[in-house]
């Protein structure tokens, strides 16, 4: 699976759901947030993700909310 957002291949980390272009699995975000962090930190703490990729993550996941 490869999109702007995420990427998932067996060749990068196993085909963990990274964000497209690094080798940023998505699943780091989630934590940040779960550990109050603000996206920002995120962000410091993984400069090679963009700020559009991220609140792209985002939206999906709200999507798929019920």
């Amino acid at each position: 699976m490869t999109s702007s957002i995420i990427n998932r291949d067996p060749e990068i980390l196993g085909g963990t759901p990274v964000f497209a272009g690094t080798r940023v699995p998505v699943r780091i975000l989630l934590e940040h947030f779960e550990a109050g962090d603000r996206i920002d930190d995120f962000l410091d703490d993984y400069p090679t993700v963009t700020r559009e990729q991220a609140n792209a993550f985002l939206e999906l996941v709200i999507a798929k909310l019920p």
